[in-house]
């Protein structure tokens, strides 16, 4: 059998490979097996996105935890992971799971499992249910009823949207968003939370926000590459004041201004940081993973916020949520958590934060990030994802150990961070990061300067140094 292990950010797989009914069945029954060893009253929280085959998968799952007597509250339709993050926490439930690949290409699907605090299970926690799951498949699913668990009470549907609509209206003030003169875009990348913006802000341009499980041939990952059609939708429109995009589990955020450019997340914490303790007087702990820009801790430390960097994978960040007081959390790749929500990444309740931010403030998203930039300086940051061969990876990762790149071209390396991957400090403006994707085959190459180009010519030097085409 397929030997399961979670990565980054759960357990991934190619469906029909090694994501099939037979593998759902055994992490499925590890899952259960945990809980029910850790919880008097066992519950799960399951949801599904709309990738191929999630309500079989949910559903699978859903049989085995009710076969196992533990009480199962299924989602009705398919939900985002931030609905099942809410739904942990609202329902108060043991844990909770997602059958979701998040922003992998549509070929994949996944697992992630949630706390019942309504974040990522914490690192020891799924490594225990990992150590569990069975070399074989020890349950008859075929021969078990949806219908019977029903009838007996141990599965359970809810709706999970509207509990997380519910949650938008009492923290949001929609009416000022719907009736400012700012007209804002959304793109739902064909993922889970596409029903959610038309339903509170019905008024907004919309793109991509139907059930498509191809995605058509994209992975719906937030990112400026994969966003080309709703940056060309800005731009021809003229009258959009910025756009937000979210991936296929609406966990992260993409986000535009109104000249169509991409707006990364680096900015997107700093301008989180600006509304809710500049201007909503909020504190707290500011913690961001270890391939964020310098400039957030240099924004913390300027007004007198505790600042840490953790490795990379929110539920480093989620660990301290639970514990502390964090004003915002994130991570590079678009995943951001902020006070006042549960301790989990959420695109849209991101995005509007950001637009309720500018309509109060009766500012531009390019004004708001101008103030950013008068008190850390420009900057710009670009990101290549680098598919080599397996042979080619762990030599540059071995060579990063070994601390042989002292430079990449012209560029000197003053510092080495090694929280996570090898973070090359190169001047008070300029940094290159070099590290292996836990969710994915590749290498990750991160590089920050005070210019596009400028990022860019690092990671130009940066392959060259690496012997990468």
């Amino acid at each position: 059998m397929t030997k399961i292990k979670f990565g980054t950010d759960g357990w991934r797989a190619i469906i029909a490979k090694e994501f099939t009914v037979d593998n759902v069945i055994r992490i499925s029954e590890a899952t259960g097996s945990w809980t029910k060893s850790n919880y008097d009253k066992p519950s799960i929280v399951l949801g599904h996105d709309c990738r191929f085959a999630g309500e079989m998968f949910a559903e699978t799952a859903a049989k085995v935890f009710a076969y196992q007597g533990i009480k199962v509250l299924l989602a009705k339709n398919f939900v985002s992971t931030p609905m099942v993050s809410l739904g942990c926490v609202k329902y108060n439930t043991s844990i909770g799971v997602v059958v979701t690949a998040s922003h992998n290409p549509p070929s994949y699907n996944g697992y992630k499992l949630k706390g019942g605090f309504g974040g990522p299970l914490s690192p020891e926690h799924v490594q225990e249910v990992e150590d569990i799951i069975s070399d074989t498949v020890n349950i008859d699913v075929a021969s078990l009823s949806i219908e019977d668990f029903v009838k007996q009470g141990l599965i359970e549907y809810v709706d999970l949207e509207e509990l997380y609509l519910d949650a938008v209206r009492e923290n949001f003030d929609l009416e000022a968003i719907a009736n400012s003169n700012m007209n804002f875009a959304y793109d739902a990348m064909y993922g889970a939370g596409q029903n959610v913006l038309k339903k509170l802000l019905p008024e907004m341009t919309f793109l991509h926000c139907d059930e498509n499980p191809s995605f058509m041939g994209q992975a719906p990952e937030p990112i400026d590459k994969n966003l080309q059609e709703f940056s060309q939708l800005i731009k021809s429109r003229g009258n959009i004041a910025a756009g937000l995009a979210t991936d296929g589990d609406a966990d992260r955020i993409g986000l535009y201004n109104s000249n169509g450019e991409f707006v990364d997340s680096h900015h997107i914490m700093l301008l989180l940081m600006h509304y809710l303790h500049k201007t909503k007087g909020l504190g707290g702990k500011v913690v961001v993973a270890a391939s964020t820009t310098p400039r957030v801790g240099r924004l913390a430390e300027m007004w007198g916020l505790e600042f840490d960097m953790v490795q990379i994978g929110f539920k480093y960040i989620a660990a301290q949520m639970v514990t502390e007081d964090v004003l915002v959390g994130g991570e590079e790749s678009g995943g951001i958590a902020i006070t006042g929500h549960i301790p989990e990444r959420d695109g849209i309740w991101m995005g509007l934060v950001l637009f309720e931010f500018m309509v109060k403030s009766g500012k531009s998203l390019e004004e708001l990030v101008a103030e950013i930039y008068s008190l850390v300086g420009e900057f710009k940051y670009w990101r290549d994802d680098l598919h080599l061969s397996e042979e080619l990876k762990q030599e540059v990762i071995a060579n990063c150990k070994a601390d042989k790149y002292q430079s990449f071209g012209e560029y000197q390396v003053q510092e080495v961070q090694t929280i996570d991957g090898f973070k090359y400090i190169l001047s008070e403006d300029e940094w290159l990061m070099i590290r292996p994707s836990g969710t994915e085959p590749v290498l990750r190459a991160y590089a920050e300067a005070k210019t596009l180009d400028g990022a860019k010519a690092i990671l130009k030097a940066a392959k060259a140094e690496l012997g990468i085409g």
